[in-house]
Formats: C-alpha cells, sequence, structure tokens
C-alpha cells in the first residue's frame, strides 16, 4: 500500500512511472524533488522511513535507496540488530557505461552521496557487470538472510 502522506509526485501532479527511469521527465523536477526531500527531513527527519515500511507485514523487508545516514540510524533505531545495510557499488567506468553523466549539485549533493561516509555496511556487492561474480555475492547475502529468519 503506498502512503496516505502524500509524496512530491502526488503534491505535485507528476506521472510517477515516469519519475521511476532515467529520462528527461525525471531530470526536469530532480531539483525540486530533492530541495522538496531536504525541506520534509528537516522538519521530520524520519519523514520518509515511515512511509516507506507503512503497513508493510513481510518478514523479511528490502528497502532500497536509503540516502542519508539519518536514514540509516532510523531503521536501527527502530528495529535494532536485525537491519542488514547493503551497499552496492560500481567503478565510475562502469557507471559511465551504464549512461550515467555526473551533474554538479545534483550527484554531489547529501541526495547522492550521504552513505559514502559515515555508514559501516554490513555487506557491499560489487556490480560491475560480472555477473557469476554478482551472483555469488547474492547468493552469499540471501543465505546469511535465511539463516537468520
Amino acid at each position: 500500500p503506498r502512503s496516505a502522506t502524500p509524496l512530491f509526485p502526488q503534491e505535485h501532479g507528476l506521472d510517477f512511472q515516469r519519475l521511476l527511469d532515467a529520462s528527461a521527465y525525471k531530470e526536469t523536477f530532480r531539483q525540486d524533488m530533492i530541495r522538496w526531500g531536504e525541506e520534509k527531513r528537516r522538519s521530520d527527519s524520519g519523514f520518509f522511513c515511515r512511509a516507506a515500511v507503512e503497513g508493510a507485514v513481510q518478514p523479511v523487508w528490502v528497502v532500497s535507496d536509503t540516502r542519508r545516514l539519518s536514514d540509516v540510524e532510523w531503521f536501527r533505531d527502530v528495529y535494532g540488530d536485525v537491519v542488514q545495510t547493503v551497499r552496492v557499488v560500481a567503478t565510475e567506468e562502469t557507471r559511465k557505461r551504464r549512461n550515467w553523466v555526473f551533474v554538479a549539485g545534483v550527484d554531489d549533493a547529501e541526495s547522492e552521496c550521504g552513505l559514502d561516509e559515515g555508514v559501516a555496511f554490513d555487506w557491499v556487492i560489487t556490480n560491475d557487470g560480472d555477473e557469476l561474480s554478482l551472483d555469488d555475492q547474492l547468493e552469499t547475502l540471501l543465505q546469511s538472510l535465511h539463516r537468520r529468519l
């Protein structure tokens, strides 16, 4: 279920599906979304974390795309030792092959690099295009998670 609290796309009448891809549509609104998100976080640092888990009843959740240390701290404070943090990394060359282009003021903002320092991740997964290596890393992670259930 989606949050009853309106998020940026709902508040501004945007096409949510088009915001999920890497299109020019998303880029048109990206800085406004970042600014809006910063305002929400300043008034309530757990706003997005609560929205992400609202109504969730599954025994295992994957909360993708946390962006800030405060997000990780919120989940650890609320759920304790059951939280497992996973960072997925790729080299800059790999990212460029995937059509990533650095944009000053966006890609160096906290929304993009807020977890680059200060978090001891439980898992670091390398995704540079080697499917066998990626599969092995994910299998190890899944086995560990299953043992914890």
